[in-house]
């Protein structure tokens, strides 16, 4: 079970402001690195929210000129400015966000300055989709983009070098590596998922079976199962031992499912609608068991705490724009001691 609790965000919530023709694109702009650390958008300022000491702190304010601290030879690094955020994710103490006109920005958590920086396209409208942080097969870190300019962008971590790009026959709206590394899922403008090899970008297998175009997808941290949602308001579960056919499929009230996530011990996956329903299925169950949080207003992300024990939700309505937290409850049952 879940157990709500609205955390309470002074003089935040009528400053949360999204543009009404922004509410509806993807995002994912709530990540939780602990139960009492959160990262998420408030208008042009990245925040932190502690809860433990009840308050938050601007991380990173995008509205104003950022200028890389990074300017290696060759590098794609230039500054960028009022920039809307479209996707964020934190891995370690890195910090990725994607803008609406095709910005990236890589920061350092404990570090004042931005690190890298840039525009990875030239048009206009090439939304940056989606951003992943994960560890290559060979232990290096790694960043990996997708935008509506039908490609995916691969850089090292460390030097923020572009490593390499694959392109594809449609908008990329959704990418997610697999645990170990060496898959990535790739979702965008067509009904069919891919599978590719995150090295070489090489499509090893395509994915059917949903009827509309995808947005979201997550990994198992076993590896082996792999959630995608589409258009069509479902999530479909795929076996990687076996992608002939979707495992199950999971359906949604009234939206396209714009938000997966899975908990770090895969007992837990959380499915995200556009607005107002955020549902929750027991693994171990089968899926079979599902809790509907029914909240209101455009979902802005969802991301559980690492140790599993909270829920993240991030809302973005111009006037309810807040963060919800939910605590997992536990039953627990003691052995009588006989002497």
């Amino acid at each position: 079970m879940i157990e709500a609790e609205l955390i309470y965000l002074t003089g935040w919530k009528s400053s949360w402001r999204l543009k009404e023709t922004f509410v509806n694109m993807l995002r994912n702009l709530v990540w939780a690195t602990s139960k009492h650390d959160v990262y998420f958008m408030n208008n042009y300022s990245l925040m932190h929210w502690s809860s433990l000491l009840q308050r938050g702190k601007e991380v990173l304010n995008v509205a104003k000129p950022i200028v890389p601290s990074m300017k290696q030879h060759g590098s794609l690094s230039q500054s960028v400015s009022r920039v809307q955020i479209s996707t964020m994710a934190v891995k370690d103490d890195l910090i990725v966000a994607g803008g609406f006109q095709g910005e990236l920005i890589c920061k350092k958590i404990n570090e004042p300055e931005v690190a890298f920086c840039t525009k990875l396209t030239s048009a206009d409208n090439d939304i940056t989709n989606s951003v992943d942080i994960y560890n290559a097969p060979s232990g290096s870190l790694r960043v990996m983009t997708a935008n509506n300019d039908c490609t995916v962008r691969l850089f090292d971590a460390t030097n923020f070098a572009l490593l390499n790009r694959f392109a594809f026959h449609w908008s990329v709206n959704n990418i997610s590596t697999s645990p170990d590394g060496k898959l990535v899922a790739v979702l965008g403008d067509s009904p069919e998922c891919l599978l590719a090899d995150t090295g070489s970008g090489k499509v090893i297998h395509g994915l059917e079976g949903h009827l509309d175009y995808s947005f979201s997808s997550a990994w198992h941290p076993n590896g082996q199962i792999l959630a995608t949602g589409n258009q069509d308001t479902t999530c479909r579960l795929w076996d990687v031992r076996n992608l002939s056919q979707s495992l199950k499929v999971l359906k949604g009230n009234m939206g396209a499912i714009r938000a997966l996530r899975f908990t770090s011990d895969g007992r837990f996956l959380a499915m995200a609608e556009p607005a107002d329903f955020v549902h929750l299925f027991d693994t171990e169950a089968g899926y079979s068991q599902c809790q509907e949080i029914d909240l209101f207003g455009e979902i802005a992300g969802i991301s559980f705490s690492p140790d599993t024990e909270a829920l993240f939700v991030g809302v973005a309505d111009r006037t309810y724009g807040s963060l919800l937290e939910f605590n997992r409850k536990r039953n627990h049952s003691y052995v009588d001691s006989i002497f």
